[in-house]
């Protein structure tokens, strides 16, 4: 039997932000090196820094998109999915990963959060939200350890 990929969501803000640009592409690097396939909101801001980060390590990314157009995904998104259910989307982001590392953002990222905690996924704290369930991180190479560890878990677990 194949192993199943396993696919790391990184959530938040649009908004520009380098700060928090900075940091997406810095985590969607350790995604690709840990073998995991990036999935986010597909867009801008902290979605396409990190699309872009994986991308530099040879990873793979999904932008699960709100609107009905592929061309709306950012350069660096490989597979574009179309929603057409805007903001809704955000529950197909939390639901379908094996992992949710959230950055700061806003109200969009708070619904993948409350999701994600909802389906009983693991939600890695980058953003200062300290909404209780998260697992936080106080920094990058901590986040880059518990990544590390969860992908171990998941990979042990799986047939």
């Amino acid at each position: 039997m194949a192993t199943r990929e396993i696919l790391i969501a990184v959530i938040g803000g649009h908004d520009k932000n380098d700060k928090v640009e900075r940091l997406a592409h810095k985590i969607g690097k350790i995604t690709a090196r840990v073998g995991g396939i990036l999935v986010c909101g597909g867009l801008g801001g902290a979605m396409k820094a990190a699309c872009e980060g994986a991308k530099t390590e040879g990873g793979q990314t999904i932008g699960l998109l709100p609107g009905t157009d592929k061309k709306d995904a950012n350069p660096f998104v490989d597979i574009a999915i179309p929603t057409s259910i805007g903001f809704a989307r955000n529950t197909i982001v939390a639901c379908c990963a094996d992992l949710i590392i959230a950055l700061p953002g806003s109200h969009g990222t708070n619904t993948e959060i409350c999701y994600g905690l909802v389906y009983g996924r693991p939600v890695l704290d980058l953003g200062g939200w300290k909404i209780p369930g998260m697992i936080p991180a106080k920094n990058l190479g901590q986040a880059e350890r518990l990544i590390q560890d969860y992908v171990g878990k998941i990979r042990a677990a799986q047939p």
